[in-house]
């Protein structure tokens, strides 16, 4: 079952929502959200023609939503530079499954047309429902943008128009990737090869990836404004987006010929070498593959041409690899995907590349699959695969074939400290076990030790009691106030310890945790066995103060938790570090007893099964 998309009208209404409140009321819908004005069509600059906004009905007499199917011929660029979208949308025509969820099938001109569309696309994991007006920027009663060869067909000119509103306006559009367009009309997963140092078997790549259902793209790099679609003398246009839409191989003259089909989204200009339309290489194969291959080839923008000429003239290639979800059961195979979810937050898992291990307030662990390896396992352990660079890209991916085994894998960024939400998609060719890192909350706590009498009392303890009876009085129990006055004075003497004196709220929190009897104030034997686990506390919190500043780090906090017993998932982690760090993304003594107290009283309560989430932090 398709995942069901979310609606992003202001008004929170759904297509079916507005248009039956259209049909009602007798009145074409008009979007309050996109509407026909200068700044939906521009935001940087005054719009530079005189643009009319019509509605099909307004620029033919029977205007049809799809006439005889929708297909790449139906796409004829505009004047928005946006070839780069056309030729996305050219390779959905190619996957008639995914364009029916782009392009709903339940929209029209018949008796349900009220002025209102929609079209769905993938953003962030999640599928979108745009709704859009059916007035299109014209002049003198002709569509200027995206359009279709045929004069009464709209569903081309309607899904750019959505589009633009996803992205806020027309102009969003002049320049932009194939690839980005490709994966918001699929949910899929790009990757991008340069052609003149791509891998040895880049053919069987594509090859691979176009009987899974993938959708490719390519282009001719420019080295300056000024060849920005300039033509060729083989007819390829430079700094232009193309659609791939085959790969063959043929027999010709006795060896094999490997052949890859581009089509230009202008539906014209088109590579006049070897294989293109009328090439005298066709009169020498079969004709029954001749045939089958050219398939009623006439002057479309559509073209073939030999493997090795594609890699000597086109410089980028992008596939959209689509997930099983997206393709139909006709497809001859099928990726394998696992997906995660996470985050960078600051303190907690924002580290930041390798550069950075084991700096100081940096976290060496900027990622969401491992909680519990410290930063030397980073500073000694090289990478067995890793992306090419650090780019500013909405999404980076490789390939990579590795030999049988556990792999970790770890996203980051490069600078430490920037916050963000990202997707793991791992698509292999067989199943792969996948599993978060650091997803258990569970505990490991000492049973706290039985009570001794006084004749039995080491000389540490009796000096403990002797401190305790001098502060409790006649009643022998301390409060939380006398409790904070006994430790900030044993405290203030630990030099290598650094806190401006315990909180109230600390100590009543270690009385709630020892408290057996529930008076509300601790009696010697309960404040012994408190003793017992403060000193293993601090010795915890001195030996994980790696850097000797006299207070932790959220990583260190992460670490001496683990020693303590207690094992926390990353999102509990990412919540402590929100709660207890400072802006250095440091935490004191006061505040890394009172997070130790308040996890070891929820494990001692609930025994491990409590959510986090839920704790007063």
């Amino acid at each position: 079952m398709p995942a069901k998309s979310i609606s992003t009208q202001g008004d929170g209404k759904t297509f079916e929502q507005l248009r039956q409140e259209c049909l009602q009321k007798k009145k074409l819908f008009e979007d309050p959200d996109f509407p026909a004005c200068d700044s939906s069509l521009y935001y940087s600059q005054s719009v530079p023609i005189n643009f009319e906004w019509k509605r099909p009905g307004e620029l033919c007499e029977n205007p049809e939503f799809i006439v005889g199917g929708a297909d790449r011929t139906d796409i004829c660029q505009g004047a928005l530079g946006d070839c780069w979208l056309l030729a996305a949308i050219a390779s959905l025509t190619l996957h008639k499954e995914t364009l029916a969820r782009v392009v709903p099938n339940d929209q029209g001109f018949d008796r349900s047309y009220a002025g209102i569309f929609h079209f769905q696309f993938w953003q962030h994991n999640r599928w979108l429902d745009v709704v859009v007006d059916d007035r299109l920027p014209a002049v003198r009663n002709r569509l200027v943008l995206l359009h279709s060869a045929s004069n009464n067909e709209f569903w081309s000119a309607l899904l750019e128009k959505a589009y633009a509103k996803l992205n806020g306006s027309y102009e969003s559009l002049k320049g932009g990737s194939t690839l980005e367009a490709m994966e918001d009309f699929t949910g899929g997963v790009g990757e991008t090869y340069e052609t003149k140092s791509a891998p040895t078997d880049l053919f069987n790549i594509m090859k691979k990836a176009y009987d899974r259902g993938s959708m490719m793209g390519c282009s001719i790099d420019i080295t300056s404004s000024a060849e920005s679609e300039a033509q060729t003398a083989s007819g390829l246009v430079k700094g232009h987006a193309y659609s791939i839409t085959g790969l063959e191989e043929v027999n010709y003259r006795g060896k094999k010929v490997k052949l890859i089909r581009i089509r230009n989204p202008w539906g014209q200009v088109e590579w006049n070498g070897a294989w293109s339309d009328e090439s005298r290489e066709w009169n020498v194969i079969d004709s029954s593959e001749k045939k089958r291959i050219l398939q009623n080839s006439m002057d479309d923008g559509e073209f073939w041409m030999e493997f090795e000429d594609f890699k000597a003239n086109y410089d980028k290639i992008e596939i959209c690899n689509l997930t099983p979800d997206s393709l139909t059961d006709e497809t001859k195979r099928k990726w394998e995907v696992n997906m995660f979810e996470g985050n960078w937050i600051r303190g907690s898992t924002a580290g930041g590349c390798r550069n950075f291990i084991g700096e100081r307030t940096r976290n060496p662990l900027p990622f969401n699959f491992l909680v519990h390896a410290t930063y030397n396992f980073f500073r000694y352990n090289g990478s067995k695969a890793r992306s090419k660079t650090y780019i500013n890209v909405r999404e980076i991916s490789e390939r990579f074939t590795l030999p049988p085994g556990n792999y970790l894998l770890v996203p980051t960024t490069f600078q430490p400290h920037d916050e963000a939400d990202f997707i793991i998609r791992i698509f292999s060719e067989r199943a792969a076990g996948t599993m978060e890192m650091g997803n258990t909350v569970d505990a490991d706590l000492p049973d706290p030790p039985m009570p001794s009498l006084p004749e039995e009392e080491t000389d540490e303890e009796k000096g403990l009691r002797r401190m305790f009876e001098k502060i409790a009085g006649s009643d022998q129990a301390i409060s939380a106030m006398e409790l904070q006055q006994v430790l900030n004075g044993v405290l203030s003497r630990r030099r290598e310890i650094k806190f401006d004196g315990l909180s109230l709220n600390t100590c009543h929190s270690i009385i709630n945790l020892m408290d057996v009897d529930n008076s509300g104030q601790l009696e010697f034997q309960e404040f012994k066995v408190f003793w017992e686990k403060m000193k293993k506390w601090i010795m915890l919190f001195i030996s994980y103060d790696t850097d000797r500043s006299g207070k932790m780090s959220s990583y260190e906090l992460r670490i001496a938790l683990k020693a303590a017993g207690m094992h926390l998932n990353t999102k509990l982690l990412q919540l402590l570090g929100l709660r207890f760090a400072d802006e250095n993304y440091d935490i004191d003594f006061d505040d890394y007893l009172t997070c130790i107290i308040r996890l070891e009283n929820m494990f001692s309560e609930y025994q491990g099964t409590f959510l986090l989430l839920s704790m007063n932090v």
